[in-house]
């Protein structure tokens, strides 16, 4: 039977706490260092592999996290996951993104419908919007082909398809799988949307509404904007927008779009990129056979993430290893440093998965904990980021937990040799070296040139960035995120914290304020 605990009234967790912290410059430096990267290893999906050779753990700490595991039943919650239980007591919601890419446990049927036989439906049904739209089939009024897709969506409905478009774009375009030019608006600001249409040709464009309730208003003024621009064009709007929503939403009949395709309320939208959310624009963009190798490779790692032998299960130690700095460390951070030019939107997408998700001070009773829960997030590209922010990193009085990503070969296959060695090569020789100087530091008398190191960090490396492999890497964080929420005993599938904001912002817009609520609308000449 599964029960749901604070974080502080698990036995495993005081013992925790009790464990001798690990002297991390100690142990990194020469061969014990080597012997850790050796050790401290996990095959991933897709030919990665998560090494927290790096990270302040020894084995009696691992150890203590295995009983923290088993004591927080996280296998035993996943399962009733996938298999359909209502994990989401906030909204009274199953969660169920895991089943858009395979089906893990027995069928879940949910308001007389086959879940993962609705998700396979959808993905075909856009799979064969695509197909035409790429053959010609579909084309726009004067029977032309559509050159370019543009999302207009925000939040979830933005941010990870936006990542996923951009990691796998110059993959296509190598690989001869580029169908069609993305482009993506978001903001309500009236420059977004502008920007993107001053760029592209609309008479040859299509664009995706993504908006699950069908009433998201800056989605929806951006539509707007869109069909007044579409019609400035003398074009047919209808002609040239889809829609992405649920079925009971205003969007789902109506004969604004040339199809409409669904999803429920048991895919929340920071998880909803292996949903038709991220699968009509990457269709559009690469071909369904390029989305269909991105949910292969999240299936396969969320069978890892399945597995009850924590030391095997890279999702689970990463987050129970997180738990362990947020928790016992006292690290209030984590930053994301993808050494990868492709994945430079992929930590603002995690920064929503992950903030949005964990960034909660009540229990799922709604009760208030005494413990820290989810942690800032925030990251660059590397080398990027050493130019930016690293400084803090190295030598600030914050010690804060590194994630890096790295992979041995670029995804264009053009690169050359300047100084012995090739851009690539650099790269990836700055990774390593980052590693180890935030492990290891280096002593100095000159305090300023002083570093300390004891500065935490693991990374997942792969041969390749490819649609296996970034599904993979999506799959690897999104079940990082669920197990946390887990042990900290937190809904991390609602996200009422962003409503307030919402709710006033209509209220101004009506002109029913009062106190500094007018004050701020006066100072803005709302």
């Amino acid at each position: 039977m599964i029960t749901w605990k604070n974080l502080d009234t698990i036995s495993a967790y005081q013992k925790l706490q009790e464990a001798a912290p690990v002297n991390l410059a100690e142990v990194m430096a020469g061969e014990k260092g080597a012997d850790r990267v050796k050790k401290y290893s996990v095959p991933m999906a897709a030919g990665l592999t998560f090494n927290y050779a790096a990270k302040q753990v020894d084995d009696k700490i691992l150890e203590a996290l295995v009983k923290l595991a088993e004591e927080t039943q996280l296998a035993e919650k996943f399962e009733a996951l996938y298999n359909g239980e209502v994990i989401n007591t906030g909204e009274k919601r199953r969660v169920l993104h895991h089943m858009t890419r395979g089906q893990l446990g027995g069928a879940v049927v949910a308001d007389g419908v086959d879940k993962r036989g609705f998700y396979v439906d959808q993905q075909k049904k856009i799979a064969e919007l695509a197909d035409k739209v790429h053959s010609g089939e579909i084309t726009n009024g004067a029977g032309e082909k559509f050159t370019t897709v543009v999302q207009i969506g925000i939040g979830g409905s933005d941010l990870g398809p936006r990542a996923m478009y951009l990691a796998l774009e110059n993959w296509a375009k190598m690989n001869g799988t580029f169908k069609m030019e993305a482009r993506f608006i978001s903001n309500v600001d009236p420059d977004d949307a502008a920007a993107v249409l001053n760029t592209i040709d609309v008479e040859h464009s299509l664009f995706v509404l993504v908006s699950k309730s069908g009433t998201t208003l800056e989605t929806l003024t951006n539509e707007s904007f869109v069909k007044d621009a579409l019609k400035n064009a003398g074009l047919d709007a209808s002609r040239h927008m889809i829609a992405v929503t649920s079925e009971t939403s205003p969007l789902a009949k109506s004969d604004d779009y040339l199809a409409a395709f669904f999803m429920d309320d048991y895919i929340g939208g920071r998880f909803s990129s292996t949903s038709g959310v991220g699968g009509a624009v990457l269709s559009l963009a690469f071909g369904p056979e390029v989305f269909a190798q991105f949910l292969d490779g999240a299936a396969e790692e969320d069978k890892l993430a399945a597995k009850r032998d924590v030391l095997s299960n890279p999702a689970m130690l990463d987050a129970l290893i997180g738990v362990y700095e947020r928790n016992v460390l006292g690290y209030q951070n984590t930053a994301v440093l993808p050494y990868s030019q492709a994945l430079s939107r992929f930590p603002a997408h995690l920064q929503q998965m992950d903030m949005e998700s964990n960034g909660k001070s009540v229990n799922r009773f709604g009760e208030p904990v005494d413990y820290s829960t989810g942690p800032v997030i925030f990251g660059e590209p590397g080398t990027n980021g050493q130019h930016s922010f690293y400084q803090l990193l190295h030598q600030g009085t914050d010690i804060i937990p590194l994630q890096f990503v790295g992979f041995k070969k670029n995804q264009m296959g053009r690169d050359v040799v300047i100084q012995d060695s090739t851009s690539q090569q650099k790269l990836c020789a700055n990774v390593a070296a980052q590693i180890v100087a935030f492990a290891c530091g280096k002593a100095d008398e000159n305090r300023n040139k002083n570093f300390e190191g004891g500065r935490p960090s693991s990374i997942i490396i792969g041969e390749q960035l490819t649609p296996q492999a970034l599904g993979a890497l999506l799959s690897h964080f999104e079940n990082k995120v669920m197990y946390q929420g887990f042990v900290w005993n937190v809904n991390s599938f609602d996200q009422e914290g962003v409503q307030l904001g919402k709710v006033l912002a209509k209220k101004v817009l009506a002109h029913d304020t009062d106190g500094a609520l007018k004050a701020y609308s006066d100072l803005l000449d709302i």
